[in-house]
């Protein structure tokens, strides 16, 4: 499905075109809400509590940087959300997998920011930097596994949810619209129950078919009387 197919879809679902609707901000202008902007922040709002909900592989990215000598901080990609593993790799190719603690630790740990060698311990300082432990003693090759969030179907057309679990896609964003519309509770419900029904489905695929191969952990089997 792809952002074409879903807005009409939610438009017909709900049979609402979410007319344009006036607002004023904090700073006393107004300006207007368009309807497609509305349904737009539907289908937003559907993908992050997806995203949020179920780790799909599919949405995890590998970036590289450098340390530099004598700097205890690490800049982090600019759509970072979260970490999955932060290793430095030495001058032989070699990895060294950091462990994750608080800054706090880190500081206790290592007081003297003078104190250098090869980084054992990251953590997330600020939205935009890690701190290491002991300061870095030469510029390391950095390797970080993170989780992100891929582009928006609203901008680019199509996703990979969109392609793959559009059902769950679809019932998130009617939840939302229907919520926004203040709807009937049952109508809500039923769209809600298909909502948690499509995402047993994808968690079943992200949290688990994609974790496991037949070779080490069998297939998946239902008992038969």
């Amino acid at each position: 499905m792809n952002y074409t197919q879903l807005f009409e879809t939610i438009k017909g679902y709900v049979e609402n075109d979410f007319p344009s609707t006036e607002f004023t901000d904090s700073a006393g202008s107004t300006g207007t809400y368009t309807s497609k902007e509305q349904i737009d922040t539907f289908i937003d709002q559907a993908e992050q509590r997806i995203y949020n909900s179920v780790q799909f592989p599919h949405f995890r990215k590998n970036s590289t940087g450098t340390t530099t000598g004598g700097n205890k901080y690490l800049e982090t990609p600019t759509d970072f959300l979260g970490a999955y593993s932060l290793a430095m790799i030495d001058g032989d190719g070699n990895y060294e997998y950091l462990l994750n603690k608080d800054v706090n630790y880190i500081r206790a740990a290592y007081p003297n920011p003078s104190t250098t060698g090869l980084p054992k311990y990251y953590a997330l300082f600020d939205d935009n930097t890690f701190i290491l432990g002991p300061t870095p003693d030469a510029a390391y090759t950095a390797e970080l596994h993170y989780f992100y969030y891929p582009e928006s179907i609203v901008t680019a057309s199509t996703s990979w949810l969109g392609d793959n679990f559009d059902t769950v896609l679809l019932y998130g964003a009617l939840v939302e619209a229907y919520t926004y519309m203040k709807g009937e509770a049952d109508v809500i419900a039923g769209y809600n129950k298909r909502y948690e029904e499509a995402m047993i489905l994808a968690k079943r695929l992200g949290d688990g078919i994609e974790r496991r191969d037949a070779y080490r952990s069998g297939q998946i089997r239902m008992s038969v009387n």
